[in-house]
């Protein structure tokens, strides 16, 4: 199988990192942080490469790529530890573009596409513990439409969002919904999360909503799926800056007169690293490869991949702290920024024990095919 890349997605990536590097140092990520960790100028940046409509159609306004191209530009975005959630876009307009009518996809694929709307999945709920089926959220059908009543938390940016994709039980069936932030009957209550990005709870009384497909628990398990890929994939440009911070500062720093990257025991736990990194890389890059795969076997694809990030996350975030030692946790360091990043990361669409479950599960249902 052939693994590089084509002369485009390079072309992509480059723009990316020049974006990352020259757009979005340090001192605006700091800066955008203290303000509530959004800026609607990064994301109207974002939009402006082309970037939020990465899997909408062309003739809805988009670029029509696809998974490879979305890895290439979420790894970037990591490597930068981008707070502006493109992911949600990544979803938005898979979504939209796989499952809701025409009148749906004109109406607001073209906006997204070009960052005029922010749609974000609002889909956790306090008691679920990351299972897709359960929802206590409940829809009923009013006149030509319908109304959504429940509580969602932990949604991207949700005080933010222009609109929300929701899953709700109709008739029994989960359901998914299109909701606007501005319908009566929608109240949000932001705050900072641990990575200084920003989420929400977000409350539905009987809000106005518009019905995206009645095959509402495949159109969301498709959702988390994309989510799941393109957070491996910035999870991995996460992981590839954490390493470089970490040599660079072994290769700085003094004892005994000497640098401390010259110790043996040292650069044992580098290489350790190394090898997590890799396996992330390679695993990131199977889920990619998964994503548009029968549905059984990209579930079984997205947990396995969810599962190794994890582990690499938790290992390579603690041993580059441990490594770097009391610096390593401060807020004036940027280092610190990129663990707090990764325990973030670790536990969106699922924590790595969950997955570790979910793997397990999906084998035996399988009796191995998948194995």
């Amino acid at each position: 199988m052939d693994f590089n890349f084509s002369d485009d997605q390079e072309q992509l990536r480059d723009a990316v990192r020049k974006w990352v590097d020259k757009g979005y140092d340090f001192t605006r990520r700091s800066a955008t942080e203290a303000a509530g960790g959004f800026s609607r100028d990064a994301w109207d940046e974002l939009a402006g490469l082309g970037l939020a409509g990465l899997y909408i159609p062309e003739d809805d306004g988009g670029m029509g790529m696809g998974p490879v191209e979305g890895m290439v530009v979420m790894e970037e975005l990591g490597r930068g530890i981008v707070l502006e959630p493109l992911a949600q876009a990544l979803i938005s307009g898979a979504v939209l573009a796989a499952h809701a009518d025409e009148a749906l996809k004109e109406n607001w694929l073209p906006r997204i596409a070009g960052g005029q709307a922010i749609v974000v999945l609002a889909y956790q709920e306090r008691k679920a513990r990351y299972k897709l089926d359960q929802c206590a959220a409940q829809a009923s059908a009013a006149g030509s439409g319908y109304t959504v009543t429940g509580e969602k938390s932990v949604v991207p940016v949700g005080d933010e969002a222009d609109a929300y994709i929701v899953p709700a039980q109709l008739d029994g069936k989960i359901a998914l919904f299109l909701v606007e932030r501005s319908a009566s009957g929608v109240e949000s209550r932001g705050y900072g999360l641990q990575d200084g990005s920003r989420g929400a709870e977000v409350v539905f009384d009987k809000a106005a909503a518009t019905l995206i497909t009645k095959d509402g628990l495949a159109a969301l398990e498709h959702a988390v799926d994309v989510g799941i890929a393109a957070t491996c994939a910035e999870a991995v440009g996460v992981l590839d800056k954490t390493m470089d911070l970490t040599v660079e500062y072994l290769n700085q720093r003094k004892q005994f007169g000497v640098t401390i990257g010259s110790f043996q025991a040292l650069r044992h736990r580098v290489a350790d690293m190394k090898m997590q990194l890799e396996l992330a890389r390679s695993m990131s890059y199977y889920a990619t490869l998964k994503l548009n795969a029968p549905t059984a076997e990209r579930r079984q694809a997205m947990a396995r991949a969810k599962y190794q990030l994890g582990v690499a996350m938790r290992f390579v975030g603690a041993n580059s702290v441990q490594l770097h030692g009391g610096i390593g946790v401060t807020d004036e360091y940027i280092g610190s920024h990129y663990f707090r990043k990764l325990t973030q990361m670790e536990i969106q669409f699922g924590d790595t024990m969950h997955h570790l479950g979910e793997v397990s599960a999906r084998m035996n249902d399988t009796a191995g095919v998948f194995a």
